[in-house]
């Protein structure tokens, strides 16, 4: 009993790290799935498909196309759906297919007999077979939904500040000259990667946020992201919050998708491969950004833990999902992790990703936060990216209060919706150049480090970059049609 008890308490204590609530969880119960497995195995090649890179629309939404197009940016083999021939070769009685992911070209299957799963990697077509999931025998008892406040208290309206709460986090990067611009993510979409959205559909003031649709990658999981666990609601509310003088956030005309590709309950590699279902499923719908408060190093299965050696942005599969996002036309923001103060200190995975921007935590006073982690990656990029504000971000929780709390998880999100400003700002712009004017515009951008990487983007100025920067190929493409 004891050693059940440290147990749930130190899962608790991790995952309020993450800014995950005590209140979530109650006792250890057993496990009601009984045991079972989940694999993953990566597979060859994409033999008998029946679609090809010259008809993308057949596997690609309308959306999805258009943003590769907008960009310049080819429909590659990635993108092909994995072979069907091959997932009815894996199908049978006592397996479960329970994700794919085209882009890494692998397969989950599920089942109680290990044996079966273990048996799969012997079919010609299969390269490798990896354990990503073994059920517990105990997990901790979710309370579900928490009770929800009608409306906000009076005392958190401020007359003279039209942010309320969110005025200083938007202050610090200098985002309130975009929104009196116009630009406050009118046009653009973000995917929320997380964990749980508890209560959005209940909480008053989340009742004028653009939600286009919820998704849940998780296995076993409930039918709706917004049952259990509030760090989304959490990450959300930084960016879509939009109650004038009590809390708007960084990105309040925005569109939403929310993702659950997080297993609260344990830590397994099979979240990486939900991570990249995610991603996928965003490129899908036509997303934009990816706001992602995730990370991962070291797991249940302490076998399964990553290593610093690992971190070149391709060796991981959520890392390596992850850098191919700009290439798809996408902007992936990623925290940097809080494990500033412990053992591990660096960055966690996917924040090691190419062509991302990894998001460090930073105090009022303009220091890095304690928790925050440092880069660089093993293969020697700068790392974190940027900076924005994660010790006592304003945030509203699953209950529909206001609350301060700690974590990357809530500079990230926070940044994020500054980006989606910048870029509905400068459409013509790919995410790649986007991503590159906010390191610019960022206040340690003449010599980045790895505890503020770039510094605290100023993102008045990156548009000012924008500008010019368009300006100057206008005046050359001018330049040389004078010449012809």
């Amino acid at each position: 009993m004891k050693k059940t008890l440290l147990l749930l308490l130190l899962l608790i204590g991790a995952l309020s790290s993450y800014g995950y609530s005590r209140e979530h969880f109650t006792e250890i119960i057993p496990n009601p799935e009984g045991k079972s497995y989940i694999y993953r195995l990566t597979l060859k090649d994409k033999k008998g498909t029946p679609y090809s890179l010259s008809e993308p629309g057949k596997y690609l939404s309308e959306k999805s196309v258009e943003r590769r197009r907008r960009q310049g940016l080819a429909v590659d083999s990635t993108d092909l759906p994995v072979s069907p021939t091959y997932l009815k070769q894996i199908a049978h009685n006592d397996v479960n297919i329970v994700g794919i992911s085209k882009w890494n070209n692998t397969v989950l299957v599920r089942s109680a007999n290990r044996q079966a799963l273990e048996r799969l990697g012997r079919l010609p077509f299969v390269k490798s077979t990896m354990k990503v999931w073994e059920s517990r025998d105990s997990i901790p008892s979710p309370m579900g939904r928490v009770s929800v406040e009608s409306k906000f208290e009076s005392w958190d309206s401020t007359k003279d500040k039209l942010y309320g709460e969110g005025q200083n986090q938007i202050e610090v990067l200098d985002g309130v000259k975009l929104h009196d611009a116009g630009f406050r993510g009118k046009g653009m979409t973000i995917a929320v990667l997380d964990a749980g959205f508890m209560n959005v559909d209940k909480i008053d003031a989340f009742s004028n946020v653009n939600i286009l649709g919820t998704h849940n990658f998780v296995v076993p999981s409930p039918t709706t992201v917004y049952k259990q666990m509030d760090h989304g609601t959490k990450v959300l509310s930084t960016m879509a919050m939009n109650q004038p003088h009590t809390f708007v956030g960084t990105a309040p005309d925005a569109s939403y998708w929310l993702l659950r590709s997080e297993d609260y309950s344990s830590e397994n590699v099979v979240e990486e491969d939900y991570w990249a279902e995610a991603a996928e499923f965003a490129d899908s719908v036509g997303v934009d950004i990816i706001s992602s408060s995730l990370g991962y190093h070291h797991f249940d299965d302490s076998l399964a833990n990553h290593h610093y050696w690992e971190q070149d942005g391709h060796t991981a599969l959520i890392s390596r999902t992850a850098s191919m996002l700009a290439d798809k036309g996408i902007i992936c923001v990623n925290s940097a992790g809080n494990d500033g103060m412990g053992s591990w200190k660096r960055i966690s995975f996917p924040a090691d990703a190419d062509n991302i921007l990894t998001v460090g935590a930073l105090t009022y006073q303009g220091l890095n936060s304690p928790f925050s982690s440092v880069g660089p990656t093993a293969d020697g990029r700068i790392k974190p990216d940027v900076m924005a504000i994660g010790s006592s971000t304003s945030v509203v929780s699953g209950s529909g209060s206001i609350q301060h709390n700690n974590g990357t998880s809530f500079s990230c999100p926070t940044l994020a919706g500054m980006v989606a400003c910048l870029w509905q700002a400068l459409p013509g712009k790919t995410a790649k150049q986007i991503i590159q004017l906010v390191r610019e515009a960022g206040n340690n951008a003449s010599h980045p480090d790895n505890i503020y990487g770039y510094g605290t983007p100023d993102f008045w100025k990156a548009y000012q970059l924008g500008l010019q920067s368009a300006s100057v190929v206008s005046d050359v493409a001018e330049q040389r049609q004078t010449n012809l």
